[in-house]
């Protein structure tokens, strides 16, 4: 009974500074009724803290208000309601009544059995309050970790409005908006992780564990490119003054009652205590001010994952030693982080936890944080399942349109509203290709590029292969077709959007070509010695007897008289080749010649009159003699 009291005295030694200084928001979003005309309007609902909100985006369906389990504590199946939208319908809206069993219960039922959403009617008229999970045990943590669906709280009146609407044979169409849930004000978002370094706290220490090693790639590649400004916090409560001195105070606390934490297995005489666990949280947050300081804040995802893997209570390595080895393997400094944390036992305030306290109490848009683990976004408290899709596409939505970084455009955080009737968009199924793309806001419609092949279109009734290369994805959606070996296409790889039939087909090129009989159309064959077979995408024509066909006259000639024309034409051409090397030949030798003779000429003329070159020789031949 001790235990008990000193529990319920530091609960009580929580809650009133709360009181006095805080208070817990409840985060909405919008809800919108289309029709009918008389209840149109926009309405505030609570986001309900388990499931997964569609943060960045809407979701338009039709409300139903079941005849029996109206506040879906039971199974729907077992009354042979369904739920699942047909093809091409809106999605289903579940609207139960308040009371009887969990919350999570009513929305696990619904969603079995085919719900897309639910909207819970509060039984009582007051402000809007935000829907939880209920404590763990082991009934309920089977279907709390597996509800996906959005979910939210709405008041009572609004509530009856619907329900009258629909009882009066109304079709009552909502949308469900959560674009504005997160404030987007520019392309930095900044978001705060509330959690605790404990281990053993059943359900809930699990599912934070396994999100912070499923989340660590993903924030890491937001916080190094700049996107994202991430901030760990930890809960810590204080021991009221007149049990500070209490063996349960000592044991829960540090500093001398300022900061606790609950004993981590609920019972005082075994295993780790309280302070244990704030020792260890002080830890955390100084990693993360020391990795700050060297510009590498992303350090500290790498070093709680590893102190969850190498250091857990159960294990008995929950320790300063296995930190330190952590620290140390992630190239920190541990003596810094030493001197950051403080003595746990001196009697003053730690600068560290005071801070973390101080944060703990709302400021503007965001209440008090008293849920663990919490994630606030933008300064607003993050409503639905702690798990990696969900928190990315919620922080995705604080980003600015069309700002967003890679990341927001993954597999990681897709709505999945493609894998229903190809989200109405245009589809090939023949080629496997869809202008549907699953984003975080929602489904687009837009054509594809492909293989390089840029798909132009309005996305939603066509899109057509632009460019070079468009042939090769599904014959740039023109008639093809093959036989026989053969094969055709209509699809002309010149950069244009033309189908054109080949030769010998004749059709609009896109859904049909038919084969051209040319022989019956008289297009081939028509000599008169010439018959005639069609073939498909062509034509064999032949010549009877010894006769030669060819095609490029659409004639038959003799195969005897084309050799002997080829003959002679050999004939001649080796003719003419002789006569001009003959007749260059003797131009040569006539050539030769000459020079020769005009060579001989000049000596013998030389003998008998003197050139002009040369002195005159004397004659001695008319000489007189005396």
């Amino acid at each position: 009974m001790k235990v008990w009291r000193w529990l319920l005295s530091l609960v009580v030694g929580l809650l009133l500074p709360l009181s006095i200084m805080g208070r817990f928001v409840v985060e909405k979003n919008s809800l919108r009724v289309a029709s009918p005309e008389k209840i149109r309007g926009t309405h505030d609902s609570a986001i309900g803290n388990f499931g997964i909100p569609q943060y960045g985006g809407s979701m338009a369906g039709n409300v139903v208000y079941p005849k029996d389990n109206k506040k879906g504590c039971k199974e729907f199946d077992e009354s042979g309601i369904s739920f699942k939208s047909s093809p091409g319908a809106l999605p289903t809206i579940v609207l139960l009544d308040r009371g009887s069993c969990f919350f999570a219960l009513k929305v696990w039922n619904a969603q079995k059995a085919g719900a897309s959403a639910v909207l819970v009617a509060d039984d009582v008229e007051e402000p809007l309050i935000t829907m939880d999970t209920p404590e763990e045990d082991g009934s309920s943590a089977k279907y709390v970790e597996n509800i996906t669906i959005p979910s939210a709280l709405v008041g009572k009146s609004f509530g009856e409005k619907l329900k009258d609407a629909i009882s009066g044979g109304d079709m009552v169409n909502v949308n469900l908006d959560w674009r504005e849930s997160v404030p987007h004000p520019d392309d930095r978002v900044e978001y705060e992780l509330w959690s605790n370094s404990n281990d053993e706290c059943g359900v809930k220490c699990d599912m934070l564990m396994e999100f912070v090693k499923d989340f660590k790639g993903a924030a890491q590649i937001l916080e190094k490119g700049g996107y994202t400004q991430f901030t760990p916090h930890y809960i810590t409560w204080y021991c009221p003054h007149a049990f500070t001195l209490s063996k349960q105070c000592k044991s829960q606390c540090i500093n001398h009652g300022r900061y606790c934490a609950p004993d981590p297995e609920q019972d005082f005489s075994t295993g780790y205590d309280g302070k244990d666990v704030v020792v260890e949280n002080l830890r955390q947050l100084c990693v993360f001010k020391v990795a700050n300081e060297t510009g590498k804040p992303w350090v500290w995802w790498d070093y709680v994952t590893d102190f969850q893997i190498r250091c857990p209570m159960k294990d008995k390595k929950y320790n300063k030693e296995c930190a330190d080895a952590v620290i140390k393997s992630l190239g920190l400094n541990v003596e810094k982080i030493g001197k950051c944390m403080g003595d746990p036992e001196a009697d003053a305030d730690n600068p560290v936890l005071k801070e973390e306290q101080d944060a703990q109490i709302g400021k503007g848009s965001r209440g008090d944080v008293t849920i663990l683990p919490t994630l606030v976004v933008n300064n607003r408290q993050y409503r639905g399942k702690l798990e990696k899709g969900a928190v990315l596409k919620a922080i995705c939505s604080g980003f600015e349109e069309t700002t967003e970084p890679a990341v927001c455009l993954s597999t990681d955080v897709e709505t999945n509203e493609c894998l229903t009737n190809n989200g109405g968009c245009w589809q090939d199924t023949a080629a496997n290709i869809t202008a549907c793309k699953d984003t975080f806001r929602g489904r687009v419609c837009e054509c594809p590029l492909v293989d390089g092949v840029q798909f132009k279109g309005d996305g939603y009734t066509s899109c057509e292969a632009r460019g070079l290369g468009r042939c090769k994805i599904n014959n740039g959606g023109c008639w093809h077709d093959a036989r026989n070996g053969h094969a055709f296409s209509a699809c002309l790889d010149n950069g244009g959007v033309k189908c054109q039939c080949p030769t010998g087909f004749k059709g609009d090129g896109v859904k049909s070509c038919e084969d051209i009989d040319e022989c019956r159309e008289k297009k081939a064959c028509q000599c008169p010695e010439c018959s005639c077979k069609n073939t498909w995408g062509s034509y064999d024509c032949s010549c009877s007897g010894d006769l030669l066909y060819m095609r490029d006259h659409d004639t038959c000639i003799s195969k005897i008289g084309s050799q002997g024309r080829s003959t002679w034409a050999a004939f001649w051409l080796i003719l003419l080749g002789v006569v001009m090397i003959s007749g260059g030949a003797f131009l040569v030798y006539k050539y030769r010649i000459r020079q020769y003779m005009d060579s001989e000429i000049r000596a013998i003329m030389a003998q008998y009159m003197p050139l002009d070159s040369q002195a005159e020789v004397p004659n001695h031949v008319n000489d007189e003699r005396t």
